[in-house]
C-alpha cells in the first residue's frame, strides 16, 4: 500500500514556529519582541512557479505589488539574528537561539502546568533537568539541543588533553600508565591503575623519597577539571601545607591515571600521605568537576575504604576550588596526626565529632 510522504515544508515551519515561541515565553521582562519571523523556505512548487518565462509584452500584467516601506534611516534592518551576523545559511538555514545561555538553561517548558509555582519551587533546588516538556511524542526542541550540547561538552571533556602549558607553569613533569590510548583508558580501567614501566623508572629517579605528603595531578576523566581548577587549588595546598611545616615530595602528572594509581605511585615514592587531584566523570551541565582522593600510606590492596575524597571541587555549582584546597589541608593533617585514612580514620575520630 503506498503512504503518503511528509510534508517537509510544514515539519520546518512547526520547529520553527515552536522555537520562536519558547523564545518568547523565557524573554526577560523589558526585552523588546524580536522582528517578524522570516517567510518560510519556497516549496518545489513555489520555485517552479517562480521561474517560470516571462509572458510576452503584449499581454496585460497585474500591476506589481507596493514594495513594503522602508524604515526611516536607510534599508530596512536584518530580519533575523543569523542575517545581522552573516550566519544565513540560505533557503534552509534556521536561527536559533543559543539552549546554554542561563535564562533559557532553566526556563521551564511545561505547557499550562497543574501547580506552577510547586514546579518552579522544586526545579530551584536542584540543576535536574525537570519541566522539560513534550511536543507530542518527542521532547521539545530546545530542550533535545540542549541535551545535545551538555553532552557535547562532556565528550570534549573526556576525550581532551590537558594544557601543556599549565603543566609547565607548575614544572609539572608527565609520566604515563599501563593505557595505549584513550580508548582502551575508556575500555580497561584497570590499565590506568598501574604505572607503566618508564613511569616506575621516571619516578624512582626524579622524586623525593619518604615525603610527608605526596601530591600527585591526573587527567582522569575530565582534562576540562584540570584546566579549570588545577591554578586555583594547587598553590592553596602546597601552602598551606609547607605553612604547616609538612614537607612535601615531587609532584607530578599521570596520563590516563585512574584513581587506585595511587597505590602503585606509594610502593615507590613511600610517602605517609598521597593526595590525588583528578577529573571527575564528566556529568551533563558540569564537565569541569575535579576530585581530591586521599589516603595514608596507600600499597598494593588497598581499596576505596582506605581513601577520603572532597569531590565536585568547580566554580560551576559545586566547592570552590581555593576554599577545597583548605579542606584538603586539614585532611591531610588528620591523616598525619592518626597515621590513618578512610574508615580507620572515621573510627579514631568519632569521639571527636
Amino acid at each position: 500500500m503506498a503512504t503518503t510522504p511528509p510534508d517537509l515544508d510544514a515539519i520546518i515551519a512547526a520547529v520553527i514556529e515552536e522555537l520562536r515561541v519558547e523564545a518568547a515565553e523565557v524573554r526577560p521582562a523589558g526585552t523588546p519582541a524580536p522582528a517578524p519571523a522570516a517567510e518560510p523556505p519556497a516549496t518545489t512548487a513555489e520555485v517552479a512557479a517562480n521561474s517560470a518565462p516571462v509572458p510576452p509584452a503584449d499581454i496585460p500584467q497585474h500591476p506589481p505589488q507596493a514594495a513594503a516601506p522602508a524604515q526611516s534611516g536607510g534599508a530596512a534592518p536584518p530580519r533575523t539574528v543569523a542575517e545581522a551576523t552573516g550566519r544565513f545559511t540560505g533557503e534552509f538555514g534556521i536561527d536559533l537561539p543559543d539552549p546554554t545561555e542561563p535564562e533559557r538553561r532553566r526556563a521551564l517548558q511545561v505547557t499550562d502546568p497543574y501547580d506552577a509555582e510547586g514546579l518552579a519551587n522544586l526545579a530551584a533546588t536542584t540543576p535536574a533537568r525537570l519541566g522539560v516538556g513534550r511536543s507530542g511524542p518527542r521532547p521539545k526542541t530546545s530542550s533535545l539541543l540542549l541535551f545535545q550540547a551538555d553532552h557535547g561538552v562532556a565528550l570534549d571533556a573526556i576525550h581532551g588533553q590537558v594544557d601543556p602549558a599549565l603543566l609547565e607553569r607548575f614544572e609539572l613533569f608527565t609520566v604515563t600508565t599501563r593505557v595505549a590510548d584513550r580508548q582502551e583508558y575508556l575500555l580497561r580501567p584497570d590499565l590506568g591503575r598501574r604505572l607503566s614501566d618508564d613511569a616506575k623508572r621516571d619516578l624512582q629517579e626524579r622524586c623525593v623519597k619518604g615525603a610527608q605528603v605526596q601530591l600527585v595531578v591526573g587527567d582522569g576523566l575530565s582534562a576540562a577539571a584540570i584546566d579549570n581548577n588545577l591554578e586555583k587549588i594547587l598553590p592553596v595546598i602546597e601552602q598551606g601545607l609547607t605553612a604547616a611545616g609538612i614537607r612535601l615530595g615531587t609532584t607530578f602528572f599521570v596520563e590516563n591515571a585512574r584513581v587506585g594509581l595511587m597505590n602503585d605511585i606509594n610502593d615507590i615514592v613511600d610517602a605517609e600521605v598521597v593526595i590525588l587531584l583528578i577529573g571527575e566523570r564528566p556529568g551533563l551541565g558540569i564537565a569541569d568537576a575535579l576530585s581530591a582522593y586521599m589516603g595514608y600510606r596507600p600499597t598494593a590492596g588497598k581499596t576505596d575504604a582506605d581513601r577520603d575524597l572532597i569531590c565536585m571541587i568547580t566554580e560551576h555549582g559545586g566547592t570552590n576550588p581555593l576554599e577545597a584546597g583548605a579542606y584538603v589541608v586539614e585532611f591531610a593533617k588528620r591523616m598525619l596526626q592518626y597515621q590513618a585514612s578512610g574508615q580507620e580514620l572515621r573510627r579514631l575520630t568519632a569521639d571527636d565529632e
